[in-house]
C-alpha cells in the first residue's frame, strides 16, 4: 500500500518502505515506477527477514559502513539491502525471479 506523507519520509529522501507500506514524499511520485520498484525490493527484504531483524541488521550494517567510509551517503549506498535495491530497481521483473536472501551477495562485494 502506498501512502503520501512529507512528514514521515526523512529529509533528503523521496520514499521509504516500512512493511507493509511504501511512504512517498509527494503524490506525483506514485507514477515513478523505478522508485516504487526500489521500495518493493525493500518490502520483500523486510518480509523474508521477518521485519524486525531487517531493521536491526540495516541499522547495524549502516553503522559498520559509516565507520568504514566515514561519509553518510557512501555508507548508506553500500548497505547490502540498498545495493540490491539500486542494482535492480530498473528491472521491473526482478521480484518475480528474485531468489530468497538475494541481498547476501552484496554484503561482501566491493564498495560502489
Amino acid at each position: 500500500m502506498i501512502l503520501i506523507s512529507k512528514y514521515l519520509v526523512p529529509k533528503g529522501c523521496i520514499g521509504l518502505a516500512i512493511f507493509p507500506f511504501v511512504f512517498l514524499k509527494s503524490k506525483h511520485l506514485q507514477s515513478h515506477t523505478i522508485l516504487i520498484n526500489h521500495e518493493k525490493v525493500h518490502l520483500r527484504q523486510q518480509l523474508e527477514m521477518l521485519i524486525v531483524p531487517f531493521y536491526l541488521m540495516y541499522g547495524i550494517e549502516f553503522l559498520v559502513r559509516l565507520f568504514q567510509y566515514k561519509e553518510w551517503d557512501l555508507a548508506y549506498r553500500n548497505i547490502s539491502f540498498e545495493r540490491e535495491a539500486y542494482d535492480n530497481e530498473s528491472n521491473l521483473d526482478y521480484l518475480r525471479h528474485r531468489p530468497i536472501w538475494a541481498f547476501l551477495k552484496y554484503v561482501f562485494v566491493k564498495d560502489i
